[in-house]
């Protein structure tokens, strides 16, 4: 494969954890992923997730929720973060490759403020590592 792999990260509102891989796509991977995030049901981009994400050093706060139609509908991989977008996912052109990562939405963590950022951060993480390992796998094995 030539250039950068499109990958979406899609969820149900595309409000924290696509926003999130998306992110941590950009960051560590710019030269390997070419990272889209949507969501099913777009609502809005949540405040917490561009702290948490801002703790890691990255930057998310020009990211959107945004809705299928506006991202690429011809991408090489898709991964949906939640079991609802799973079951949502659209069939894409091309016939790209899908991943399913299942992870608790933060966004519906109950408790005081600190368990909510908690419930963040521990998804976060997650994220991270799962993205970092994706880039690994993706990147180019140099010829023998």
């Amino acid at each position: 494969m030539v250039g950068p792999v499109k990958v979406l990260f899609l969820c149900t509102a595309n409000s924290c954890r696509s926003q999130m891989a998306e992110g941590f796509a950009r960051h560590y991977g710019g030269d390997v992923i070419e990272p889209y995030s949507a969501g099913v049901q777009p609502t809005h981009l949540h405040p917490l997730t561009v702290d948490v994400m801002r703790e890691k050093g990255v930057d998310i706060s020009g990211q959107r929720a945004k809705g299928l139609g506006e991202v690429p509908t011809e991408v090489d991989l898709v991964v949906t973060v939640c079991d609802e977008a799973a079951e949502a996912c659209p069939v894409f052109s091309g016939a790209p490759r899908t991943l399913h990562w299942s992870l608790p939405d933060p966004a519906q963590a109950k408790g005081d403020p600190d368990e909510v950022r908690a419930a963040f951060c521990k998804v976060r993480d997650k994220i991270e590592a799962r993205v970092r390992l994706l880039i690994e796998e993706l990147r180019p094995r140099p010829s023998a």
